[in-house]
């Protein structure tokens, strides 16, 4: 019963009965106050550890801030005019970024989609292999980063022993400006464990029945794939590459590993989030360093809103 009801059946009543309904509707509004307290937790921590920092960090981007306990002096858009004006390495770490993007996440969700199909099949072993897969995923960043070091190693790395064996010259993979984004493009594809569980969460709910009216039709296994698979699972890409370009944008710690805080040869591998962070802890501009995260943060929503907009034309949601 809502409160109007209450109110109104409470009206015209005998005292005793008059209050026991004011008392049911006391009790009514009470729901809501637990309802409150239980997500109060919650309600406290997006307030003070991302509400708070956001702001604080919105408005530090103003000022003339460096570590320490000096007052940040309001500079107002001087940082955001430095970044496109004087600042050459904000548009190459921009670029570097965007680069990366460009290659690592499509190669990743289609290296995770073409292993989900495989591992979606009825074979002796199967979560043997679908473990050995996702393995790499659960490995620390900073352990992958150490390994691939060694294998891009110029002279004895195992991937150019490899090289040499078919007759090829060695690459210098970590010393030559074109080969710095594609090294960690190559170590990046290593971990597409996620990605490919989340895939295949996908490929288990499609009906069979689906498959069985195409064999019925006389269809071939691409033509499943073509229209019934790829449709069916728009919506599953759709949210990896969602994830993959926020988490390609954020690009951080296998490159501090695996190129250093230097960016490599002419600054090939300084991608956005390592030139962020120089110029917060390497040269103590804070105030600089947030007015670049507040700029990473629109570039991050622009293309995932731009995502968004534009999946009514390609995710198909069964409906």
């Amino acid at each position: 019963m809502s409160q109007s009801q209450l109110a109104s059946s409470a009206a015209g009543m005998p005292a005793q009965q008059s209050w026991q309904f004011r008392w049911r509707r006391f009790s009514y509004r009470k729901r809501y106050w637990i309802g409150y307290v239980f997500i109060l937790p919650w309600l406290i921590s997006v307030l003070w550890f991302d509400l708070l920092p956001f702001l604080t960090g919105l408005y530090l981007s103003f000022t003339d801030y460096s570590v320490g306990l000096n007052w940040p002096d309001w500079v107002g858009l001087k940082n955001f005019r430095e970044m496109f004006t004087t600042d050459d390495l904000f548009l190459k770490s921009l670029w570097n970024t965007v680069y990366y993007l460009a290659l690592s996440v499509p190669l990743r969700l289609a290296t995770a989609f073409i292993i989900a199909l495989l591992l979606n099949t009825r074979v002796r072993g199967l979560g043997t292999f679908r473990t050995i897969f996702y393995i790499p995923s659960v490995v620390p960043v900073v352990a992958v980063a150490i390994i691939f070091t060694g294998i891009f190693n110029a002279r004895y790395g195992i991937l150019n022993q490899l090289i040499m064996l078919v007759g090829l010259d060695p690459v210098r993979w970590l010393t030559r400006p074109e080969w710095v984004k594609p090294s960690m493009v190559i170590m990046i594809m290593w971990s597409f464990g996620a990605q490919m569980v989340i895939f295949l969460a996908g490929l288990q709910g499609i009906s069979e029945e689906l498959y069985e009216a195409v064999d019925i039709d006389g269809g071939s296994g691409w033509q499943k794939l073509l229209f019934v698979t790829v449709p069916l699972m728009t919506p599953v890409i759709f949210f990896n590459l969602i994830i993959g370009i926020i988490g390609a944008f954020q690009i951080f710690d296998s490159a501090y590993v695996l190129i250093g805080v230097n960016g490599g040869p002419l600054d090939s591998g300084l991608f956005y989030v390592i030139h962020l962070f120089n110029n917060a802890f390497s040269h103590s501009k804070m105030g600089y360093a947030l007015a670049m995260s507040a700029v990473l943060f629109v570039i991050i929503l622009f293309f995932t809103l731009l995502t968004v907009r534009t999946s009514d034309r390609w995710v198909f949601y069964g409906d």
